[in-house]
């Protein structure tokens, strides 16, 4: 194939990927106010709920204004229920999943965004057990919810489990590293901010 038709299909990829991303963001306001009426809760009840204002709320709802996580992590705790449940993240194993899995050792990372910087979004497994923290930083933003099993995060001088429906927020500048709590897997949704994911400093636990 010539350099002109390889340029035309990786366009052609890139658009498909950007319709379904499309596709996904605007399924999320109908589905917030689907959730909203079906816990009987008004525009007004969840603005004092969240500290989000109603006209914002109103524009998330009708699609006026793009989601983004600092807008849905509160709005998941109002209603009480998982994030992915507002984003309508796929379930493993998902026919409808078509970016690959990302498979380092016993963590295996299924990307929920396709476009490249800005906010990245992963649906992450993780099987190892009994690990050792290696704390790390880098440059961005994290944020994690824990989706189903216990989550242990180590960040600067704390040490914390997480259990389902709880979420952490840090500045990855701070050593940090996240595994099982025990001898189950845990399963959790990771976001990072710009250049989160550009790791280049690693740094020892204390005595370590």
């Amino acid at each position: 194939m010539s350099d002109d038709g390889h340029r035309r299909n990786g366009n052609h990829d890139h658009l498909q990927d950007d319709a379904r991303l499309d596709a996904v963001l605007n399924e999320v306001g109908p589905r917030l106010r689907r959730i909203r009426r079906e816990r009987g809760a008004t525009l007004g009840a969840l603005s004092e709920a969240t500290g989000i204002s109603v006209s914002t709320l109103s524009r998330l709802e009708s699609g006026g204004r793009r989601p983004s996580l600092e807008l849905l992590l509160p709005i998941a705790r109002a209603h009480q229920v998982a994030l992915d449940e507002l984003v309508g993240a796929p379930p493993v194993g998902d026919p409808r999943v078509r970016a690959k899995p990302i498979v380092r050792g016993g963590r295996t990372m299924y990307p929920l965004t396709a476009r490249p910087g800005g906010l990245q979004a992963y649906k992450v497994i993780h099987k190892v057990f009994g690990e050792t923290p290696e704390p790390r930083t880098h440059e961005g933003y994290e944020w994690l919810y824990v989706l189903s099993g216990r989550l242990r995060l180590v960040l600067g001088d704390h040490d914390v489990v997480l259990t389902p429906g709880e979420a952490a927020e840090f500045d990855t500048r701070v050593p940090h590293w996240f595994g099982c709590a025990d001898d189950t897997p845990v399963e959790f949704l990771s976001l990072f901010g710009p250049q989160g994911e550009r790791m280049h400093v690693r740094a020892r636990p204390k005595g370590g």
